[in-house]
């Protein structure tokens, strides 16, 4: 009897080759989406020139925003914010909204008249009696800027602490989603990375048991 001698398969060099092209091409798309979505989610806002009104502060310390009122004409613009019994007030132009330079200013806090003192360009204090209750009041103030004077109006709306308070307490998603975007790409790069490390280990194991 003759004996057939018993050949054995030899592992394909090339058909590792392309798989190992095809995780490295799969790897590099995996990460420019994971990049592309991370400067989606955590992109910054640009802010313009002029008076913040103390949003800036308020929005960096995550305080709840202070009572305000505008009052607004052709001319001018002028904005209160209310600290207590503490108002300090910003004007600029209308239409620039730019400070008003070397501006005078008289204001009537419901029906009183308030003492106001210059605090910078465009920015003056003034003290309250004693701090306001919930209501309606009404603003009225007098601006005279070089040759130009103007009666500008307007209104502070004050709401109770506490339902303030509860409504700014609920959840803000936009600042939520940013990170939830985040911990879902986190986790999608490490199933990616449990994938690719099991097929690295079937290949291995199969060029093994080609070559046994």
């Amino acid at each position: 009897m003759k004996l057939m001698p018993i050949t054995r398969n030899k592992p394909d060099a090339t058909h590792g080759q392309s798989i190992a092209v095809t995780t490295h091409r799969q790897t590099r798309m995996f990460f420019m989406l994971l990049l592309f979505t991370a400067l989606l989610l955590f992109g910054n806002a640009i802010a313009g020139p002029g008076h913040d009104h103390g949003d800036e502060a308020a929005a960096t310390t995550g305080a709840i925003a202070l009572p305000r009122f505008t009052a607004t004409s052709e001319l001018f613009e002028l904005v209160g914010v209310l600290n207590g019994s503490r108002l300090t007030l910003y004007l600029d132009h209308a239409d620039t909204n730019a400070p008003v330079k070397d501006a005078q200013l008289e204001l009537e806090f419901a029906g009183t008249k308030l003492k106001v003192e210059p605090h910078g360009e465009g920015e003056f204090e003034a003290t309250l009696p004693a701090a306001p209750k919930p209501g309606v009041i009404a603003i009225a103030a007098v601006v005279v800027a070089g040759q130009q004077t103007d009666l500008l109006a307007g209104e502070l709306d004050l709401h109770d602490d506490k339902a303030e308070t509860a409504t700014t307490s609920a959840i803000d998603w936009r600042q939520v989603l940013p990170w939830a975007g985040g911990l879902m790409a986190l986790a999608g790069l490490v199933a990616f990375l449990i994938r690719r490390k099991r097929q690295r280990s079937s290949v291995l194991n199969g060029r093994r048991g080609g070559a046994a």
